[in-house]
């Protein structure tokens, strides 16, 4: 709560916390969270590395463990903290997979329009790469945070922290159709009524029906590469900035909190830059 933190962030915190005392259970280590040792972590992580763990993995386990014995300092229940000496793993920057512009036409192309399902499917990735949603902020979209005449729409992000974002003209078409001639007749479920997007039984969507109806797509498509909501968040800031969008502008889109974060979609394929090279260099 003092966080601010999502659901899922405090979920994957247990998750960690729960994999560390399981361990600590099998190796008959009888220790509770006041008697837990430097030694006890190190000796877990030496675990999970085994396991065949990848280091963003083992870091963001670390980064849970962490979290709860700082905690504990806090809160005064330990006095000192057994994960302060612990380093994270060494992590190189990871660049995010993206879809080429062709290619997210591709997938609109193959979403049947004429199903009811349709049309609400089209004005969600419409919505998700024309404002660089995340799929949680895309779930929650609310109608009373639509401002089309604005050309803005008010997305709840991480840490409850609203922000306005541009919406484009395709994403307004096709959320207005959805809205005004697919959605008004759906039997809507009671404290559903806000919401955007529905499914069939008029309850809001889940993020995993998200990720399903976008993995069905991409195999009608026969694309070969694993598409998720986040991928069409990582190809809406990747085309802004190849397009020459300033950095600082697309931070406040995406609603990162630090600039270093938005720097990752600063990278260019390398067929890009071939490319440039071929158009516009006198000897190519």
């Amino acid at each position: 709560m003092e966080r601010s933190l999502s659901g899922n962030s405090v979920e994957a915190y247990e998750h960690d916390i729960e994999k560390l005392r399981q361990f600590l259970e099998l190796t008959s280590a009888d220790v509770g969270p006041l008697h837990v040792k430097t030694i006890h972590i190190q000796q877990f992580l030496e675990y999970i590395t085994g396991l065949g763990m990848s280091s963003y993995s083992h870091a963001r386990m670390l980064s849970g463990i962490k979290s709860f014995f700082m905690f504990l300092l806090m809160e005064e229940i330990r006095e000192d903290d057994p994960s302060a000496l612990i380093d994270s793993p060494k992590l190189g920057r990871k660049l995010p997979d993206t879809l080429s512009y062709p290619e997210i036409e591709q997938i609109f192309k193959v979403i049947d329009l004429s199903a009811p399902e349709g049309m609400r499917n089209r004005a969600m990735l419409e919505t998700l790469y024309s404002s660089g949603l995340r799929v949680t902020e895309l779930v929650e979209l609310k109608i009373s945070n639509l401002f089309f005449e604005e050309g803005f729409i008010k997305v709840l992000g991480k840490g409850n922290k609203e922000r306005l974002v541009p919406i484009g003209r395709e994403a307004i078409k096709y959320i207005t159709m959805y809205r005004d001639e697919v959605r008004c007749h759906v039997t809507i479920k009671k404290g559903a009524e806000n919401f955007l997007f529905l499914n069939r039984r008029g309850n809001k969507l889940t993020r995993v029906m998200i990720f399903t109806i976008i993995k069905g797509l991409v195999k009608i498509v026969g694309m070969n590469k694993t598409v998720s909501p986040h991928t069409f968040r990582h190809s809406f800031a990747t085309h802004l900035i190849e397009g020459g969008a300033d950095l600082r502008a697309v931070q406040e889109m995406l609603g990162h909190e630090s600039i270093t974060t938005t720097e990752i979609y600063t990278h260019l394929d390398r067929d890009y830059l071939q490319q440039v090279i071929k158009d516009f260099h006198p000897r190519s």
